[in-house]
C-alpha cells in the first residue's frame, strides 16, 4: 500500500496544471491533501474526475482557507472530521480515517505566521493534537501525515542557523511540539530510514528562486506509532513533482496491511 501527503496550496489552482497527471503517475492507494483553499462543494466538484475513488474532505469555515481532503481506492472503516475541540475545529485541520490495522490522520498544523502572532495558539493546538492522537492509539496504531509546519532538525532546513527562533516554522517551541511526538511514541519516517540523508525537503519559499537553488524546508511528514513501524517498508520525498510550493512526500506499507 503506497499512501502520498500532498499539501497543494489551493486545490483548484493545482487542478489546472499537471495535478491529475502526477496523481496517475504517483499510482497511491490513499492520497492525502492539506490546504485545499475550498469549500466542500468545491473540493468534490474539482475532484470529480476521481470518481470512482472514495473522496472526503474537512473544509474551514473561512472560505478559501486551510482545509484537508483524502482520496482512497480503499474504503474506510469509519471516517472522522476534527478533534472534537470546539477553539480547534473551524479551519478542517483533521480528517481522520480508520481502516482494519490502523487510523490515518491527515493533518495540516497551523502556521505561526509571518509575525508569530499566532505561535501561542500554535502551542495549545499541539498539545491538543498530541492528545487526540495517544487517545486514538489506544484502540490501533496510528499513522499521521501532512503539512505539519515545523522543520524537526538543523538537518531538515537549508540554512538553520539563519532561521532558528526567528521564522515561522524553527522556533523552540515549534519544534518542541515536535520534540512531543516523536518522543512519545511516533517515529519519523523518513528519518528511520535515512537519518542522515542532507538536502532533501518537501517546502520551498515562491521568494528568490528558492526552489531552483534548493532552499528548501522538510516541513511535511509521515510519523507512524511505533508499534507499526515494521509495517512501514520505505519513506520517500517526490522533490520533482511541482504544481505547489510543497512537493508529494509518502510511505509505503507492507503488502499485508490493509
Amino acid at each position: 500500500m503506497k499512501i502520498i501527503s500532498w499539501n497543494v496550496n489551493g486545490v483548484r489552482a493545482i487542478a489546472k496544471k499537471s495535478f491529475f497527471k502526477d496523481l496517475e503517475q504517483l499510482n497511491a492507494d490513499i492520497v492525502c491533501l492539506q490546504e485545499t483553499k475550498a469549500q466542500d462543494d468545491q473540493v468534490a466538484e474539482t475532484l470529480e474526475p476521481l470518481k470512482p475513488y472514495h473522496i472526503f474532505f474537512n473544509s474551514a469555515q473561512r472560505p478559501g482557507y486551510s482545509g484537508t481532503a483524502v482520496i482512497s481506492k480503499v474504503r474506510p472503516l469509519n471516517v472522522t472530521k476534527d478533534m472534537g475541540i470546539r477553539e480547534h475545529d473551524a479551519e478542517g485541520r483533521v480528517l481522520c480515517l480508520e481502516f482494519e490495522q490502523f487510523f490515518l490522520v491527515n493533518v495540516y498544523v497551523p502556521n505561526s505566521g509571518a509575525e508569530l502572532a499566532r505561535l501561542g495558539y500554535r502551542q495549545e493546538w499541539d498539545k491538543a493534537f498530541f492528545a487526540y492522537l495517544k487517545n486514538l492509539e489506544i484502540k490501533k496504531p496510528v499513522i499521521v501525515c501532512g503539512d505539519l509546519n515545523v522543520a524537526h532538525k538543523p538537518i531538515d532546513l537549508a540554512r538553520p542557523k539563519e532561521n532558528y527562533n526567528k521564522a515561522a516554522g524553527y522556533m523552540q517551541e515549534e519544534v518542541d511540539g515536535m520534540d512531543r511526538l516523536t518522543e512519545g511514541g511516533l517515529a519519523d519516517t523518513f528519518r528511520h530510514f535515512y537519518p542522515e540523508s542532507k538536502g532533501r525537503y518537501s517546502w520551498w519559499s515562491f521568494r528568490a528562486g528558492a526552489r531552483s537553488k534548493n532552499i528548501g524546508w522538510r516541513i511535511d511528514y509521515f510519523l507512524v506509532s511505533k508499534s507499526f513501524l515494521p509495517k512501514v517498508k520505505d519513506a520517500f520525498i517526490h522533490e520533482e513533482i511541482t504544481g505547489s510550493d510543497h512537493c508529494p512526500v509518502g510511505i509505503i506499507l507492507e503488502s499485508d496491511v490493509e
